[in-house]
């Protein structure tokens, strides 16, 4: 079995330049992720899940704070030691099937094309036909990429993520633009890898139907850990620096600068608006 590889952030900031602006995509994220999880990111667009995710795989450095997978951290490696990482340790799925396959290749070989790294470096990697066949694609490792349907290709990008056996597989999207049997095959896929290889799994997604069969998912927003979901209950995370992000539905009603006081009777705490409040 595979050894799932934990995630570990502690204030992670990324700023990136926008015509001429500075713009903070994350602004001082805490989460930590178990070696075999599988957590769903969630989140609007623009949150900064997709940056998150890229920070994960080692492809991007953060601005400021630290990013643990393992026992590497990050934001200390080498050029060289990241591109030893990515090759080893992450699968990366990008949005979109096509970006992640040569489409003038079969699925099979798309597979043995992504194993050449590790293959030269001399590490032991799966069959490709044990790989396709953990995916659900046994029944069409010889065909052309231009005859499968849009949740085998999935299934294939899936394929090409895993062919080095990583202990961390992240998915941009993995479920977009199919149709809900392909978009539940995947899903089934991903399940099937989480509990086979214990392979730590972790994923974007806007779909709230894909988010009800993940055991974890992570709000994003304003660039910091909104809240989090747990077996279909939504919980407020309290950040290493003490603050608390409401929950949206508790936002709508409280708008910026609202004063509120936080009372405690026995166990049970209450929120109660005070007033106050941004005209």
């Amino acid at each position: 079995m595979t050894t799932g590889l934990g995630v570990r952030t502690r204030g992670l900031v990324h700023i990136y330049r926008a015509e001429g602006h500075d713009v903070a995509a994350l602004s001082g994220v805490d989460l930590t992720v178990a070696p075999g999880e599988i957590v769903g990111l969630l989140g609007p667009s623009g949150a900064g899940k997709s940056t998150l995710l890229t920070l994960f795989g080692g492809l991007m450095r953060p601005s400021a704070g630290r990013v643990t997978v393992g026992d590497h951290e990050l934001s200390t490696m080498t050029e060289a030691e990241l591109d030893r990482f990515r090759a080893a340790d992450v699968g990366l799925i990008l949005q979109g099937a096509a970006r992640n396959l040569l489409p003038y290749l079969t699925a099979r070989q798309n597979v043995e094309f992504a194993q050449r790294s590790a293959r030269k470096a001399g590490r032991s990697v799966p069959g490709p036909g044990e790989v396709l066949e953990l995916v659900g694609l046994s029944d069409s490792v010889s065909a052309p990429l231009d005859s499968l349907p849009p949740g085998k290709l999935q299934l294939a990008a899936l394929a090409v993520a895993l062919a080095s056996r990583p202990g961390l597989l992240l998915g941009d999207e993995p479920t977009s633009q199919l149709h809900h049997t392909s978009r539940d095959v995947v899903l089934d896929a991903l399940h099937r890898v989480n509990e086979e290889w214990g392979t730590t799994i972790v994923v974007v997604t806007h779909d709230p139907e894909v988010a009800a069969r993940l055991p974890r998912t992570v709000t994003i927003r304003d660039g910091r850990v909104g809240g989090e979901g747990r077996q279909g209950e939504e919980y407020a995370v309290v950040s290493a620096d003490g603050s608390l992000p409401l929950p949206a539905v508790v936002v709508e009603d409280l708008p910026p600068g609202s004063l509120v006081r936080v009372h405690r009777v026995d166990d049970v705490w209450t929120i109660i608006p005070q007033g106050g409040g941004q005209e």
